[in-house]
């Protein structure tokens, strides 16, 4: 072994190799708890790096929404808390609030758009049980963090669960999960300077099971992670176990049914948020509701869309705690995957290469 020479020990932890040369991951943890004390964080979003300027929130950032108050019941939780990954890591408690809401429990329905606004769904209850869940909303928030707009629908936003958008900057699509009554929806906009205007709103997928549960409060479409290039909605379905993918969503102005089974694969253990990864396969997080294994607890999974398992790993040595993911698919953010632990109530930013 080679000593080193009187005070070059100095030098060399002072001397910093390139970054491609690293073997540590690029990773940063922090806690999700804002100073109101909500837990239980479910939906994850990155703001998209040409959002406008001048907002509470920047390009790179991560937005995450709170289930549960702080009395940890299900369905109480009212804010949205910031991440900034270039920025300090919060501890438990001091996690920045960008917004905070009159309606509770705030769901994996989380998304920004382009023009400025932040989309969250909400599934409130009184006493974290499916007996008081109420229908719900989805709430658009300016960057200021301002409400705009809340839309309701009896049908179509039937406890809002997860999203996903097709954005255009001065259209998208948004298609969103009930987890009420087993429906996906697409909602057709304008963005405007001054919120989004509905042109179209169209249930395209249903037949999905949805049922009472005592750890989750309702299982049901969760999901949603849309392929521009095939037209291809893919939804998972935790209570059916399954990923299935639903054709011509863009266009879709009929019903139908739950579309093409594409992933039932045994590793899947009640699937919730769905997205791409930048190498163009598909992550699911298990939430263990469904088909739980204590040997394999709040797994990410990672499949094609063929429907053919890749890899998974634990986000949490408990059960129940993978919940909401988000990734950064064009290479335009230092960081590029978010996912949260339910369990210690924090997330993990990362920054992956684009291909394993």
């Amino acid at each position: 072994m080679m000593l080193l020479a009187a005070g070059a020990g100095l030098a060399g932890a002072a001397h910093t190799e390139p970054t491609q040369d690293a073997f540590i991951p690029n990773v940063i943890n922090s806690s999700t708890i804002p100073s109101n004390g909500d837990l239980n964080p479910y939906g994850v979003a990155f703001v998209p790096a040409d959002i406008p300027t001048g907002g509470l929130i920047a390009p790179g950032d991560v937005l995450i929404g709170n289930f549960n108050g702080s009395s940890n019941i299900q369905g109480t939780g009212t804010t949205i808390s910031q991440f900034r990954p270039t920025g300090s890591i919060a501890p438990p408690g001091s996690a920045t609030t960008f917004f905070t809401s009159a309606l509770p429990g705030l769901s994996t329905a989380l998304g920004v758009l382009r023009g400025g606004f932040v989309l969250v769904g909400n599934l409130p209850t009184t006493d974290g049980t499916a007996a008081t869940a109420g229908q719900g909303a989805l709430q658009i928030i300016d960057r200021h963090g301002n409400l705009v707009q809340s839309w309701t629908d009896s049908v179509l936003l039937d406890g809002p669960w997860d999203l996903a958008v097709d954005d255009h900057g001065t259209w998208a699509q948004v298609f969103v999960s009930s987890v009420l009554n087993g429906v996906v929806s697409r909602f057709d906009v304008v963005v405007t300077a001054k919120g989004l205007a509905i042109t179209k709103k169209t249930q395209i997928a249903g037949g999905y099971t949805h049922v009472p549960n005592a750890a989750a409060v309702v299982l049901g479409p969760t999901g949603l992670a849309f392929d521009s290039e095939t037209d291809t909605l893919y939804v998972a379905s935790t209570a059916d176990n399954a990923i299935y993918a639903v054709s011509r969503a863009s266009q879709r102005s009929d019903a139908g049914g739950r579309g093409q089974l594409v992933f039932d694969d045994s590793r899947l253990r009640g699937p919730l948020a769905l997205r791409f990864a930048p190498n163009g396969h598909l992550l699911t997080a298990n939430g263990d509701a469904v088909n739980g294994d204590p040997l394999h607890p709040s797994e990410i999974i990672e499949f094609t869309r063929s429907g053919h398992f890749v890899r998974a790993y634990d986000v949490d040595p408990s059960q129940g705690g993978a919940f909401g993911i988000d990734t950064v698919l064009r290479g335009e953010s230092l960081y590029n995957y978010a996912v949260v632990d339910d369990v210690t109530n924090s997330i993990s930013v990362y920054r992956l290469p684009d291909a394993q």
